[in-house]
């Protein structure tokens, strides 16, 4: 999967179950730059963030990452 589009997808579901950039890095345990980094396509999120931030989300993986 393209980068962006995993970084469209992290960022639409973040607002959708109504969390702000700073909840959802605490929630992960990632920084507020490394999460905003991740939302515009600058950084990949390897698999144990992608996994924590489906968790804080309470969607599955497969979710985040299927188009």
């Amino acid at each position: 999967m393209e980068n962006l589009q995993l970084a469209q997808r992290i960022r639409a579901f973040r607002k959708l179950k109504g969390f702000t950039q700073q909840e959802l890095a605490s929630g992960c345990d990632i920084s507020l730059a490394v999460l905003g980094a991740i939302e515009r396509g600058n950084r990949r999120a390897d698999g144990q963030t992608l996994a924590k931030i489906a968790e804080v989300l309470d969607i599955s993986v497969q979710e985040l990452i299927n188009n």
